[in-house]
């Protein structure tokens, strides 16, 4: 399973996201949707993963500025548990439109990667907590964005994503996150 989900570098709103095989066709599902939420043109960048390469022109058209971030690594360690190859550089390439070089980035997305590994114990690497039905992985992983986009300030923004992005008026509670999943 793999989860992707775009982060507004501005507002910090997750405005959409799938659990999903890594392939062409959740790929193109995920842009497809997330094309749908968003308005204007956009700027996205995404890792070296090649099924991106068609979904992200595929969904948005022309209004989009797409690059690539691909990193690149050295000879793998001689140990074998937990030792990734030693980061060498990155290379950034413009697959369409004009994207601003000083926003290439995929750390954004990967701090919220972070976040939801240290929110969600079924992230934690080497537990027994994961989910073993994929329908409750993915109403938990819609749960977290649910209070992460709604219910949560964020210290740097001084109110949630939502509120930020003009999308909430108010910090919801659990009861309201909890009451929206129950109406559903």
């Amino acid at each position: 399973m793999d989860l992707d989900g775009p982060l507004c570098v501005d507002t910090k709103l997750i405005a959409s996201w799938i659990v999903s095989s890594r392939d062409a066709g959740a790929a193109t599902d995920f842009c497809q949707d997330l094309a749908g939420r968003l308005s204007g043109r956009v700027q996205i960048t995404t890792d070296g993963h090649g099924a991106y390469l068609n979904a992200v022109p595929d969904a948005f058209g022309t209004d989009v500025d797409y690059a690539v971030l691909q990193k690149l690594y050295g000879a793998a360690p001689d140990e074998v548990r937990y030792s990734p190859a030693k980061g060498i550089g990155c290379r950034r390439d413009t697959v369409y439109g004009d994207p601003e070089p000083r926003h290439v980035s995929t750390s954004y997305v990967e701090l919220q990667n972070l976040t939801m590994r240290m929110s969600m114990r079924r992230f934690t690497r080497l537990t027994n907590a994961f989910s073993k039905k994929v329908e409750n992985l993915e109403v938990a992983v819609a749960l977290h964005f649910m209070w992460y986009n709604f219910g949560r300030v964020h210290q740097t923004l001084r109110v949630t994503p939502a509120m930020e992005a003009g999308v909430a008026d108010h910090v919801w509670t659990a009861e309201e996150v909890a009451a929206l999943m129950d109406s559903n």
